[in-house]
């Protein structure tokens, strides 16, 4: 047996319990249908309509169970197809959905016959390509699988955040590479207490999956086939892929000047810099991106699947915080602090910008909002408020979706 499909079938991952479906519904990013909707769609997609989606290495489940029940909930004519390897995570993930009484079409397959089950309007793809024989390969099948007008929900690992992780797996895997995965996971417990405190690893505070379960431990020190992706080899598989960025998320973590002074000659520089490049830069110097979520869609669409608050028909939705909260603090501080992987980054937004905020409802859309006012104006003011809460990946548009 592959030794990757070994470890998915001995640890399935993340080790979850279909029990806890009772008690609470994990959601994350991306594959939200508001994220969808925002990301691919303009934010105008008609749930209404039949939505087919794809959850490719859909492990235990996470991603799938989310999407399938926002959908069920929209009352969205959905079918959602579920494909991984592992008979394990399968298993897993089929005793999640039928907790919940969902209903999905379950696969046990390669990632490369995506398209003999396509086409799709979503694929959802997180933590899958870094771990395959060839990235490239599974990435034009995902893009080969898509419908015309659909798009992708990809996560990958990236290096700088992972600090230390890959000296230490190639270490262990020439050590316990041959031995049975609990014994890899017995050995390696014991050798990571002896590796030196000044290793990069070891001071690297931005990694814990290894202290929250073997499956954890496994999958972060033992793997036997990963690889990081930092920005530029990120473009280029997805050029090769004829893919193209619609957007990171948290885009303000690939902005350079979210970690220089807030200074002219920083920002003319900043400005000559390409759109790669300055992601690039920004990558270099955060220093903790783990991995690089984003929303892909065909080539010649992505300049233009992201929703702008260009039309009064749009809703826009708040996510994380309550918009009197935050309305709130922008009245009093007229700054937005967040953390990301304990690192914070604040954003200034003129305090006036509260009234607009408090008036977020989920349902109202922008034109609501701003009645009585011009909308020039209104829009000037809400400029502001959209490159902030769209950069920490807290607002999106979608007049059909909810949270």
């Amino acid at each position: 047996m592959d030794a990757v499909r070994r470890q998915y079938e001995t640890y399935p991952y993340p080790e979850r319990d279909p029990a806890d479906e009772a008690t609470r519904l994990i959601e994350g990013s991306p594959s939200h249908p508001v994220e969808i909707d925002h990301f691919l769609f303009r934010g105008q997609r008609d749930w209404s309509q039949p939505f087919r989606a794809l959850v490719a290495g859909g492990g235990t489940g996470d991603g799938l169970i989310m999407l399938a029940q926002k959908l069920a909930d929209l009352g969205c004519p959905a079918e959602v197809t579920y494909l991984d390897m592992s008979e394990a995570s399968r298993a897993v993930a089929e005793a999640r959905a039928k907790a919940r009484g969902l209903e999905i079409r379950f696969l046990t397959g390669d990632l490369l016959t995506a398209p003999e089950h396509g086409p799709f309007d979503y694929v959802d793809c997180c933590g899958v390509l870094h771990h395959l024989p060839d990235p490239d390969a599974g990435l034009r099948a995902l893009a080969d699988a898509l419908a015309p007008e659909g798009g992708m929900g990809l996560m990958v690992y990236a290096p700088y955040g992972r600090a230390g992780v890959y000296p230490i797996q190639h270490a262990f895997g020439a050590l316990f590479g041959d031995d049975a995965p609990a014994d890899q996971i017995r050995l390696a417990r014991a050798a990571l207490k002896t590796v030196p405190d000044g290793h990069p690893f070891q001071r690297n505070p931005h990694l814990g999956d290894h202290r929250d379960s073997d499956a954890g431990f496994y999958d972060l020190l033992l793997h036997s086939r990963d690889r990081a992706y930092d920005v530029v080899s990120f473009l280029s598989a997805l050029d090769r892929a004829g893919l193209g960025l619609a957007s990171f998320l948290e885009s303000a973590r690939y902005d350079p000047a979210s970690y220089l002074p807030a200074d002219a000659a920083y920002a003319a520089r900043i400005k000559a810099l390409s759109s790669s490049q300055r992601m690039t830069v920004a990558e270099q110097l955060a220093g903790n991106i783990k991995t690089h979520v984003a929303y892909v869609t065909h080539a010649d669409r992505a300049s233009k699947a992201v929703a702008r608050p260009t039309k009064p028909e749009l809703v826009p939705h708040i996510t994380g915080v309550a918009p009197s909260a935050l309305a709130k603090q922008i009245r009093d501080k007229g700054r937005l602090t967040a953390s990301f992987d304990g690192e914070s980054m604040t954003v200034d937004i003129p305090n006036d910008a509260h009234v607009l905020i408090g008036r977020v409802n989920n349902a109202r859309t922008l034109g609501q909002m701003s009645a009585g006012e011009d909308w020039m104006a209104f829009s000037t003011l809400w400029g502001p408020v959209h490159r902030a809460l769209t950069g920490f990946n807290l607002l999106h548009y979608s007049t059909g979706a909810g949270r």
